[in-house]
């Protein structure tokens, strides 16, 4: 007897329909799994085998093959256990046949016939209207997730046993709708809390407003983990479409909290400097989205930047240019979306303290050149950029809260990037950082006195070509924050000065 079922998959950030043949024929005793599944997938056996029996049927003692099409891409994780065991019961005469039409079926077995929650079922929802699917049949855990997704049924079940029921009796089935979170979560932090740093809290703006990449250098405790910590904060508001993307990847990578449907604060990731290559840009031999991807439309804080590896810093770099990361194996390529702002901080010496009258600096000239140079020349040309973080005196520390609070600088934020939008159209890059070279000689070029000014920092500063086209995106977006029209030399000089140069 043959019984198909459908269940799905997820390559990369997309999901793929998988059919899931199971067939049951009279011989000796065999359970074999084909359709290139991985480790985790033949550990299925044994999980199903005992969920069945433990639930109080009978497991059939035949030559059983399961076949996962389609065939030729290889196939990882647990999200088939329930879809297999309904096949063996369907063998039994438990299921129906026809109750599996339009439905999709999804869920982990465990070993007392309770189904578990499984990752990537947003992304498998998005595409499940395109396979022709009106129903998901799942876990209570991921159907927040589910329902983020309009014109499907989302059914829930939490046993073996429930599963049975839902899809011989659809009528008598608990169909669930859950509203997805639409409101701006409050973390507390808020720039007012930032004392004094008046150059950093302006940098944070300009680079928000356009979304570029920022680093920050000063002495230990001078506030830089607490001013990127707040960046977030002035951010505008994730457009729904950002939202579910930043939701799939999320789930895929297994980190979307419990009862979350849908992300509605823009991602933090800040990483421990001893991270792999790997786990940085994403990878493995299925691959993973890594922490350039969870941080899509959000923030990559790099605190210690020299510290990491090298190897790990450099492979920050196309995704840095290009938004994306391609991830190349003998089966295929896997691209994983990677649109983020980077920013760093680092000390000015391995001590900390050079050019700072808090402690003496005892780096020698050597010590203070190989602590600079962790860091590539092509991966500094990617910064936007650049300031110093000085300490704060006791007096600031002190005094009352003056600044700005984050909400009055998102709301500068927002407009700017509003401005950008009806520049650049509907579009994944649609700010100043995402501009191509033929849009910054078209949008960027600034007024007589600015184009000079520029001139002569190329020649000063050695400005290569992409530090050149940067700084006039910088400009641009200093330009937008003032609703200017144009790139003035007023908008060229600040931009010159976040680059490291006057």
């Amino acid at each position: 007897m043959l019984a198909c079922l459908r269940s799905a998959a997820v390559l990369g950030v997309d999901a793929y329909a998988v059919s899931v043949e199971v067939d049951v024929q009279f011989g000796l005793p065999f359970f074999a799994m084909v359709g290139l599944p991985d480790a985790t997938v033949r550990e299925s056996r044994d999980r199903v085998r005992a969920a069945i029996k433990n639930a109080g049927f009978k497991f059939p003692e035949h030559r059983i093959t399961v076949n996962l099409a389609p065939a030729d891409v290889r196939k990882g994780g647990s999200s088939f256990e329930l879809a297999i065991a309904l096949g063996l019961l369907a063998h039994e005469g438990a299921l129906k046949p026809k109750s599996i039409a339009n439905t999709m079926v999804l869920g982990e077995l465990s070993l007392d016939g309770g189904i578990n929650g499984i990752r990537g079922v947003l992304a498998i929802a998005v595409a499940a209207r395109g396979f022709g699917v009106t129903r998901l049949l799942l876990p209570p855990r991921n159907a927040p997730e589910a329902c983020v997704v309009d014109g499907l049924e989302v059914c829930t079940v939490r046993t073996l046993v429930e599963a049975l029921e839902a899809l011989n009796q659809p009528e008598a089935a608990t169909l669930v709708h859950v509203a997805a979170a639409s409101q701006r979560p409050d973390d507390g932090t808020d720039l007012a809390d930032i004392r004094g740093q008046a150059v950093a809290r302006r940098a944070i703006e300009v680079a928000a407003a356009g979304g570029h990449n920022l680093l920050m250098t000063g002495p230990p405790g001078a506030g830089k983990t607490m001013l990127a910590r707040r960046i977030p904060s002035v951010l505008p508001e994730m457009s729904f479409d950002e939202a579910v993307e930043c939701t799939k990847i999320h789930s895929i990578a297994g980190q979307l909290p419990a009862d979350v449907g849908l992300l509605s604060a823009r991602p933090f990731r800040a990483p421990h400097h001893s991270i792999s290559n790997v786990a940085l840009v994403g990878g493995g031999s299925i691959p993973r989205p890594g922490e350039i991807s969870l941080a899509q439309h959000g923030v990559l804080f790099l605190d210690e930047f020299p510290e990491f590896q090298r190897r790990v810093l450099d492979a920050l770099r196309q995704p840095v240019e290009e938004g994306v990361v391609l991830i190349a194996r003998a089966s295929g390529h896997v691209r994983f979306p990677a649109r983020f702002m980077l920013v760093a901080a680092m000390n000015p010496c391995p001590c900390g303290y050079q050019g700072f009258d808090i402690k003496p600096c005892r780096c020698t000239p050597e010590q203070v050149a190989r602590y600079a140079g962790r860091i590539s020349g092509p991966l500094r040309d990617r910064i936007d950029l650049s300031i110093v973080v000085p300490p704060v005196s006791v007096g600031e520390m002190t005094a009352p809260r003056t600044g700005e609070p984050s909400a009055a600088v998102r709301v500068r934020v927002a407009a700017a990037r509003a401005i950008q939008r009806e520049r650049l159209g509907d579009r994944p890059a649609a700010v100043n950082a995402g501009l191509t070279g033929g849009e910054v000689t078209r949008y960027c070029r600034p007024d007589a006195r600015g184009g000079a000014r520029l001139a002569r920092a190329v020649d000063v500063f050695g400005l290569s070509a992409r530090g050149y086209h940067r700084v006039l995106k910088v400009a641009r977006t200093i330009a937008d924050l003032e609703e200017a029209t144009a790139v003035g030399d007023a908008h060229i000089a600040e931009a010159l000065q976040f680059r490291g140069t006057s």
